[in-house]
């Protein structure tokens, strides 16, 4: 019972999808991106500082900071001060960026940099490596919620996996709750999403379930309340012992229709996941094969079983 999803619309910093646009006229061609989540997502691509009248190639710039605030400059003098261009740019992306359900940046780019930027001071001197580029301080700024993450970080498994089911997580979210602004909608997608939180955060699923519970009296505050606890949750890889737990709270859901013999085979399959020897995909794939013979209304609506398309070839990985 593989479910069917619609394709998210993502945003990407042009040169992750190969267009040469990068100050040296080169590109930063993410083959995940381009060869994989191409298949299953929209995308959108724009180059902020291309989109902002800068040439290819350009002058290097970087991040200063000037009376508190972060401006985008160049690296000669400082004299020349794109951040109004850049707020420029953005504004006009604002119809584009509106409907976005994901970013993909490139890191170390004092525009589409999400963390580690190098930041100077009034007269050129480094500060500290802390920022974050000036562009993706704006998605942030405007579209708080919006799943984010760097085209290198990709690389890392973990990290794929909670940015991808972010994504998906977020279109199903803003197109049934914040779509229909309908309590039993919130109720419905906090009940389909309970095994898949448990995946990452146990103590979350239950603080998320008080929001919810919450929610009649005081719609809009816990709206935002949820979505942030909800994003930040799914925003940091999980781990084997945490899918662990869920699958075996999965597992007692089939605890009365299952021979002892299926019984037994399931937990050995869930045990060798457990201990690294077999991916996700593994124990998930026979809890499936029970499912279609076990029909069980409540737990076929559990994003859990497919938070995102298999193809992907996420839970084949052995993270």
């Amino acid at each position: 019972m593989t479910a069917t999803f619609a394709r998210p619309k993502v945003g990407v910093s042009a040169c992750v999808m190969g267009q040469k646009v990068r100050y040296d006229g080169g590109h930063k061609r993410s083959h995940f991106v381009t060869d994989k989540l191409a298949e299953v997502v929209e995308f959108k691509s724009l180059c902020p500082e291309v989109g902002m009248g800068m040439p290819v190639p350009r002058p290097t710039i970087h991040v200063r900071e000037l009376n508190g605030e972060y401006r985008l400059t160049d690296t000669r003098d400082g004299r020349l001060d794109h951040t109004d261009k850049m707020q420029s740019f953005f504004d006009r992306q604002r119809p584009v960026l509106d409907t976005l359900d994901g970013f993909v940046l490139a890191a170390k780019s004092p525009s589409c940099g999400m963390e580690r930027i190098k930041v100077y001071n009034e007269s050129g001197e480094l500060m500290h490596r802390k920022g974050e580029g000036v562009f993706v301080h704006l998605l942030r700024q405007h579209y708080p919620h919006l799943p984010l993450e760097e085209d290198g970080r990709l690389n890392d498994a973990g990290l794929r996996e909670a940015f991808v089911t972010r994504v998906f997580a977020y279109r199903d979210f803003k197109q049934n709750v914040l779509a229909s602004k309908k309590m039993a909608e919130l109720v419905n997608f906090q009940s389909r999403y309970k095994l898949l939180l448990m995946a990452y955060s146990p103590a979350a699923c239950r603080q998320l379930g008080r929001v919810v519970a919450s929610a009649s009296e005081h719609w809009q505050s816990a709206i935002d309340q949820y979505l942030t606890l909800f994003m930040a949750t799914l925003s940091k890889p999980t781990t084997r012992k945490k899918h662990t737990n869920a699958l075996m709270h999965l597992q007692g859901y089939f605890k009365q229709q299952l021979s002892a013999q299926d019984k037994q085979a399931l937990s050995e399959q869930i045990d060798k996941y457990r201990r690294g020897y077999v991916p996700l995909m593994a124990p998930m794939a026979l809890l499936q094969h029970h499912l279609r013979h076990h029909p069980d209304d409540y737990v076929s609506k559990q994003v859990y079983l497919d938070p995102y398309p298999e193809q992907l070839g996420i839970r084949n990985l052995m993270q």
